[in-house]
């Protein structure tokens, strides 16, 4: 796979080298030519391309329209708005995924900008916090777009326990895609899976979607209070 990071900061510079290990062609935007130094020096096998990754020409460059996945992770917002809508819609790269620094402009980081994942390091710790201690409530986990990963652990009060999947009556525009069960079993869910108190359940839901899925692991009342 090859992916193309923009920002040589110590998110991007650490996305980089892991994808590198890991088997990946990765290019390196960084327009600070220090920078550019010190992460060659240091990254021999990912490519580093000294430039704006917000302007055209240094995309055309690196021949983005090659590239599989695009990372923006500089330290503002605006450049990884800029940097994602360029990739989307003037190279025309699979998946985008961008960086959210200020939590209050992550409602701008969606599919009209070009972000197909979002990634807001507060928003995904309060989830983990609230999936650590949340019961009978639905947490949202991330976000693609218009559908959201969420979890529900199911209380001992709700209407799928004893329940198998296939009888739960899931949206077809809803899908379980994992059940963690006990000792932090991970179950792949199956029509004949059948519900037990304390299962979390990771849910992939959209707006259509979300208040049928609430009712059904939750529960109607459970579902209005929150």
């Amino acid at each position: 796979m090859k992916v193309a990071v923009a920002g040589a900061g110590n998110v991007g510079t650490y996305i980089a080298a892991d994808l590198s290990e890991g088997g990946h062609e990765v290019a390196l935007i960084e327009q600070d030519p220090d920078v550019v130094a010190r992460v060659r020096a240091a990254l021999p096998k990912v490519k580093v391309l000294e430039a704006d990754a917000c302007e055209v020409t240094s995309l055309q460059a690196l021949h983005l329209e090659e590239y599989d996945v695009m990372v923006a992770t500089t330290g503002d917002d605006e450049d990884n708005l800029v940097v994602s809508l360029l990739a989307k819609q003037e190279f025309a790269v699979p998946r985008v995924v961008a960086r959210v620094n200020h939590p209050q402009n992550h409602w701008l980081f969606n599919e009209s900008w070009g972000v197909d994942i979002s990634v807001s390091t507060p928003h995904l710790l309060t989830a983990l916090v609230e999936e650590a201690v949340a019961v009978g409530s639905l947490v949202r986990l991330m976000q693609f777009g218009d559908t959201q990963l969420v979890e529900v652990t199911l209380a001992d009060g709700s209407p799928a326990i004893g329940q198998a999947i296939s009888e739960l009556g899931v949206p077809r525009d809803a899908s379980i895609v994992a059940v963690i069960r006990g000792d932090r079993h991970v179950v792949v869910p199956r029509g004949e899976t059948v519900m037990e108190s304390g299962d979390e359940v990771l849910v992939l839901v959209n707006p259509e979607s979300q208040e049928r899925v609430k009712a059904l692991l939750i529960g109607a009342a459970a579902a209005d209070a929150t």
